[in-house]
């Protein structure tokens, strides 16, 4: 193997058209692998993202049933504070604004919005969807 450049008879010589060829196919075989790995990464990424944001949502629903003894009747209830029966004012439950917090780019399907159901029995339950995914709390 030569010198990537190296003199001969006073020439100066770089890569034959044949090396090239085969750098050119191990880079296209490299990219072919890599691809679908970067697309699954971008998508447990999102579903990492939706699984946090419901954990947080579903503690400051926890918060908010703690401080009111009620849950929440909706998710908006949490930006804003509240006043319990001893007249306790704590709030808000959720430090972000909820819109802001329901945005992931992206997704097959796309990721909607949050839903958040309560039951008199005081159970609640938040859950997302998208890539394919259902993401539930608690």
């Amino acid at each position: 193997m030569r010198k990537l450049w190296q003199r001969e008879k006073g020439l100066l010589r770089g890569f034959t058209l044949s090396e090239l060829m085969v750098m050119m196919a191990v880079f296209s075989i490299l990219a072919t692998i890599a691809t679908p790995l970067y697309a699954n990464a971008q998508a447990r990424a999102r579903i990492e993202q939706a699984q946090a944001n419901v954990r947080l949502l579903a503690s400051a629903v926890t918060k908010y049933k703690d401080h009111m003894g009620t849950l929440p009747p909706t998710l908006v209830a949490l930006m804003r504070p509240a006043v319990n029966g001893l007249n306790q004012s704590v709030g808000p439950f959720l430090d972000i604004n909820l819109g802001a917090l329901q945005v992931i780019q992206g997704g097959t399907p796309a990721w909607g919005a949050y839903t958040y159901t309560s039951s008199t029995a005081g159970t609640f339950s938040i859950i997302a969807t998208g890539d394919g995914t259902t993401v539930t709390a608690p």
